[in-house]
């Protein structure tokens, strides 16, 4: 499997984008230059998992998007298990955990 740095370094800079940080601020935040930080959003330059992890974490990114372009937010998840031990439910247990939440959201 090859690594699109260039892709990467482009999800970085949308993520940084949608922040409304410039290269400079995110430049300031993780002590590097303004160079480096162009160099890899043109994915020039390979970066390395403690400099993407540090990117991340200032911006406040999803580093699983950055690198693959999917993301798995925790609430989706959440949904997606809740959603299926639900429906394996016999339908008497289905209104035991209907009544439940509905008692829990009160």
């Amino acid at each position: 499997m090859s690594i699109d740095f260039k892709l990467i370094g482009s999800r970085i800079k949308s993520t940084r984008k949608k922040a409304g940080r410039t290269q400079e601020w995110l430049a300031e935040q993780i002590d590097v230059s303004v160079g480096y930080i162009s160099q890899i959003e043109r994915g020039i330059t390979k970066i390395n998992l403690e400099t993407l992890g540090e990117i991340c974490t200032v911006l406040n990114g999803d580093i699983a998007y950055i690198v693959s372009g999917t993301a798995k937010k925790q609430a989706e998840y959440l949904h997606n298990e809740i959603t299926e031990k639900f429906s394996q439910l016999s339908e008497r247990d289905k209104k035991i955990v209907i009544n439940l939440i509905e008692s829990m959201s009160e």
